[in-house]
């Protein structure tokens, strides 16, 4: 998002925080996604409630009069806020109530000791549908039947997975954009991650790393960005050997394969 945007995110987020500590914070979420998806499927009302003309008093008062006795007034209240602010964008709004959703239901599992649960078994369900093309033509068809891809969710997770997994698979799997499904899910498992105040970084190898190799290549990284990380592994045969480490943007590639090929290029030039 551009700056105007951020600054109207971050303006949303201090309300956020101000009422998910006295709510049913999964309730919240539900309401926000609900909220999010209806700004995002009628753009009459996307653009009034973006409106760069308007003054943020008259968009807050559009949102609490749409928003106000259909969900709580907690969620109002962020509503409200969030359509009071300047966007660059107009999905920025919708994006932005959506991940405040995200969020809530962190904050959520948090509070049931679950949040790390939560972030594997995502991680796990996005590398399993981005390794299985029937499952992920069925998930990501734009034609689909949106109850149908939640009904395929709610089969693959339900009662294998903690619910906030399950809930955020549906989310995504539903979720009206022009993003990949891969893209929508690191997104989700990007704001966990913040709210546990650590970094993820994702390992590809060829064969399963250990947990004491898992333990040494962590505190490796947390020395080298000063923040706690979290290690998600992949295993990829066709790499050969060596270690791929992604965090964030940046790539550490010391695999034989990259290096093989950089060889090839190099005597073939």
């Amino acid at each position: 998002m551009r700056g105007s945007s951020r600054a109207a995110a971050a303006a949303g987020m201090d309300a956020l925080r101000e009422v998910v500590g006295s709510v049913d914070a999964a309730d919240l979420a539900e309401q926000l996604f609900a909220a999010g998806s209806t700004i995002d499927g009628n753009a009459t009302l996307r653009r009034a409630l973006t409106d760069p003309s308007r003054e943020g008093e008259a968009k807050d008062g559009l949102a609490r009069r749409l928003f106000g006795g259909k969900v709580s007034d907690q969620a109002t209240h962020v509503l409200a806020v969030l359509a009071g602010q300047r966007w660059a964008d107009e999905r920025d709004l919708s994006d932005t109530i959506e991940n405040f959703g995200v969020a809530a239901l962190a904050e959520s599992a948090d509070r049931a000791g679950r949040l790390q649960q939560v972030e594997d078994e995502l991680f796990r369900f996005e590398r399993i549908v981005d390794g299985t093309p029937q499952l992920r033509d069925a998930l990501t068809n734009r034609q689909g039947n949106p109850a149908g891809k939640a009904e395929l969710v709610e089969r693959l997770l339900d009662g294998k997975s903690a619910p906030e997994t399950v809930r955020l698979a549906k989310q995504a799997v539903g979720k009206r954009s022009d993003k990949r499904l891969d893209a929508i899910l690191e997104s989700y498992l990007k704001l966990i991650a913040d709210r546990r105040g650590q970094l993820t970084a994702v390992v590809t190898s060829a064969q399963e790393i250990s947990g004491e190799e898992r333990q040494r290549l962590a505190g490796a990284l947390e020395r080298l960005y000063g923040r706690p990380i979290q290690v998600q592994s992949i295993v990829d045969p066709q790499i050969v050997g060596g270690l791929k480490v992604q965090v964030g943007d940046e790539v550490i590639d010391g695999t034989i394969a990259t290096k093989l090929e950089g060889a090839r290029r190099h005597f073939g030039g």
